[in-house]
């Protein structure tokens, strides 16, 4: 059944390509988002489209991306440009942009559709197609001023590529390994059965005769009759193939999961692995000629291969690793610290960050500076590491198997605590000289800790599952659980002043007391996922992070918390503010954002 549609067309104006609360990426760069999409329209100019509204343009041949201001925060699974001006991207929630200018500015076009579009592809500047979700493929005449709707299935079936070989004939490949085959401009679809029960993902036809599709368990399908009959090619891989690209009739490139590649100069008689360098799933590949092609993927991922595939290198700033902890010393000078040991300093607010020499293999999750010199970190197996000269080397002052310390902090140079757990339970130690010796000190739960925190010499608070709230008002020698009423995991504290504090947790859940922890309340964000960091720059100015690229900022102490566009669905893990203006947050692969005016 085809239904027309006339779209409305709404001009986006974009303030910068930082969205209104100007947080932006500072690892990986241009940014971390999955990419699901890149083609070029020649040698040099090329796009990537991929989650969070990303859009990404290259106009040297993919040495250096730029990131383009689409408008919209849905995820954008396909781009294709018609010429040097006019392009669509397509994706989410029935996403359809367009551009006139290369990409200066997006418009967003809606023709009634919430369904998911995965695939795009023209065939002349007036004439294109776009297909999804529930089996629709629409198609327009006019340069995307209306779409012509053709529905050719229902429930499960959702079109994952579609590509013609001239301006009548052209396929539409469905996840369940169907295909739909056109000889007339899209009138009519043919269905054409692959043989494969597998998962099918992209498709390419090298002329009107000779096609191949990739899918699930490392399926390479081969047609050389225009689809009639499919042969099963041997790829060698049980992994899932995501996208395939010829640059001629021999000479073929497929990517998937777990960084994977794959070659043939044999039009597919035989795959070769090729090394990618990179354990990120690669979603799209293209070449643009025999020897120069990009591949792309998750968390932002992009390989540069000039040579064939002999060697691909990587095209973005990353330090592929798993951040949990962020502090500053002052405006310029800061660190993180993550999974494997892993160390970095900035002494530029965030432009440029390095990697230091932790001397250890295990997971890093705290990091706290005393003074610009001296630092301590805590990580798993009960590690505790401190430095004496800015990070430049980092001396193990303990080593326990079986202890987890998720969080530390010092009321002076001599006096320290570090909170997590070990097989019995919640566990406190504590310092008086540096850091020279740690003692345990009495704990009286056996719930896990995640976060402590001290208003002064004498007063602390600790946090940590089933709503574990621990005080102490004597330098941590007696802890007195605190009532919260809560059954959610609490996973980080903060406190303005002796009486004022917040706690943050799973669930969403944010607890603020005025009277020193005797009572806590509920604060509202609408928010139910997991809350993991809070941070305040003032009395009234705070931060949150959390799963999901979740980062909500009040300026009231609470009363409201105002959710911000922070860009990325990345779990973040820790926030850190050096003012009211100047902010970051780490998380998950490699995830540094900052804000700034």
């Amino acid at each position: 059944m085809k239904k027309l549609f006339k779209i409305g067309i709404i001009a986006l104006f974009i303030a910068n390509n930082n969205h209104a609360q100007n947080w932006k990426w500072l690892n990986p760069l241009p940014q971390g988002n999955d990419l699901y999409g890149v083609r070029f329209l020649d040698a040099k100019t090329g796009y990537a489209s991929g989650n969070q509204g990303t859009i990404l343009k290259t106009t040297d041949g993919g040495l250096n991306w730029r990131t383009q201001a689409s408008g919209t925060s849905n995820d954008l699974r396909s781009v294709n440009f018609i010429d040097s001006n006019i392009g669509f991207a397509v994706g989410w929630k029935g996403t359809i942009l367009k551009t006139v200018n290369g990409g200066r500015n997006w418009t967003s076009q809606f023709f009634g559709t919430s369904r998911f579009l995965y695939c795009s592809y023209f065939t002349d500047t007036n004439t294109g197609y776009l297909a999804g979700d529930d089996g629709i493929i629409l198609k327009t005449t006019n340069g995307g001023g209306s779409w012509e709707k053709n529905q050719l299935a229902t429930g499960g079936w959702i079109f994952r590529s579609i590509l013609f070989t001239d301006i009548n004939t052209g396929y539409a490949l469905c996840i369940t390994g169907k295909m739909f085959k056109t000889i007339n401009k899209g009138t009519n679809w043919s269905e054409i059965n692959t043989g494969t029960t597998n998962q099918v993902h992209s498709c390419f036809f090298i002329n009107h005769k000779t096609g191949y599709v990739v899918g699930a368990k490392g399926t390479i399908l081969k047609t050389t009759d225009g689809g009639i009959s499919w042969i099963s090619q041997i790829s060698n891989t049980s992994f899932d193939l995501e996208s395939v690209c010829f640059s001629d009739s021999n000479t073929g490139y497929v990517v998937g999961g777990i960084g994977r590649i794959l070659k043939t100069t044999d039009g597919g008689k035989n795959w070769i692995n090729q090394v990618s360098g990179t354990a990120n799933s690669l979603y799209s590949v293209f070449f643009t000629d025999d020897k120069s092609g990009i591949a792309v993927g998750a968390c932002g991922t992009i390989l540069r291969t000039s040579d064939g595939g002999n060697t691909w290198l990587f095209q973005n700033s990353i330090i592929p690793t798993q951040f949990n902890s962020i502090c500053f010393k002052d405006m310029n000078n800061g660190y993180i610290v993550g999974n494997a040991g892993i160390i970095i300093r900035t002494s530029n607010g965030g432009t440029k960050w390095s990697l230091l020499d932790a001397g250890t293999p295990y997971d890093l999750n705290s990091v706290t500076f005393i003074n610009p010199n001296v630092g301590y970190v805590v990580g798993d197996a009960g590690i505790i590491l401190k430095t004496n000269n800015d990070g430049k080397t980092w001396q193990t002052l303990q080593f326990e198997e079986g202890e987890s310390l998720m969080s530390v902090y010092f009321t002076d140079s001599n006096t320290g605590y570090a909170v997590g757990w070990n097989d019995d339970g919640g566990l406190i130690l504590s310092t008086t000289n540096g850091g020279t010796t740690w003692k345990p000190q009495t704990c009286p739960t056996t719930s896990r800790l995640n976060s402590v925190f001290f208003v002064n010499t004498t007063i602390g608070y600790v946090v940590g599952g089933k709503g574990t709230i621990l005080k102490t008002t004597n330098g941590g020698t007696k802890w007195t659980i605190l009532k919260s009423d809560l059954p959610n995991d609490l996973s980080s504290v903060y406190f303005i002043d002796s009486e004022t504090g917040y706690a943050v947790g799973n669930q969403g859940t944010i607890i603020k007391t005025f009277n020193g922890g005797e009572t806590w309340t509920k604060q509202k964000t609408g928010v139910y996922g997991q809350l993991k960091s809070i941070y305040f720059c003032g009395p009234n100015s705070g931060f949150i992070a959390g799963n999901d690229g979740t980062i909500y900022r009040t300026t009231d102490g609470g009363t409201n918390w105002d959710k911000q566009v922070s860009g990325t669905n990345r779990d973040l893990f820790s926030i850190y503010c050096t003012d009211m203006n100047t902010g970051y947050t780490v998380g998950w692969n490699g995830t540094i954002l900052g804000l700034s005016k």
